[in-house]
């Protein structure tokens, strides 16, 4: 594989289901490719479709998907793409091999207040068992370094809080 000199970036956006991680994350892809066209767009949920839905929910599986999520990340950014990569990523230890391994690496961490994420509830996974939802039944290690928090609790819109990343990152 040829690497670039100038390797992309990856955004790598985390959160709890309903945090507007896809949101967000759709509106910085557009933005970044109007400027220039090396630049992906990766969903924890479409990740697991790629890879053939050959892992299921247990925390095993969660870190193992968590790990091929980064490495794909990486192999791209060494290439000089840029990576939005939106994805709850739940665990410390693969969030500090994404800052150790790859360069452009930049962590944003939207956080949602419990209630608000219930009246969000687009995947209807608030509904069911919460004994098996991340932040809840399955415990989340939160971000502690994270390059960037957002409190994304309605008052500022996904295109302000893209405007937000972009003014820090871009």
């Amino acid at each position: 594989m040829q690497f670039t000199p100038n390797q992309g970036t990856v955004y790598w956006i985390t959160g709890l289901s309903g945090a507007g991680k896809t949101t967000v994350g759709t509106l910085l892809y557009e933005k970044i490719h109007a400027i220039k066209n090396n630049v992906v767009i990766l969903d924890g949920d479409t990740l697991r479709e790629v890879f053939g839905n050959d892992l299921g929910y247990t925390r095993e599986d969660r870190f193992k998907s968590a790990g091929r999520n980064a490495c794909i990340c990486r192999m791209l950014s060494l290439q000089g793409i840029d990576v939005v990569c939106c994805t709850i990523s739940m665990y410390d230890e693969i969030r500090n091999w994404n800052r150790k391994s790859i360069k452009n690496y930049r962590d944003i961490y939207l956080k949602v207040p419990e209630e608000i994420l219930k009246t969000r509830n687009q995947k209807g996974l608030y509904e069911s068992s919460k004994d098996e939802l991340v932040g809840f039944g399955v415990k989340m290690e939160e971000p502690k370094n994270p390059d960037m928090v957002i409190v994304n609790d309605g008052r500022l819109s996904p295109e302000k809080i893209v405007e937000r990343i972009w003014e820090e990152f871009g």
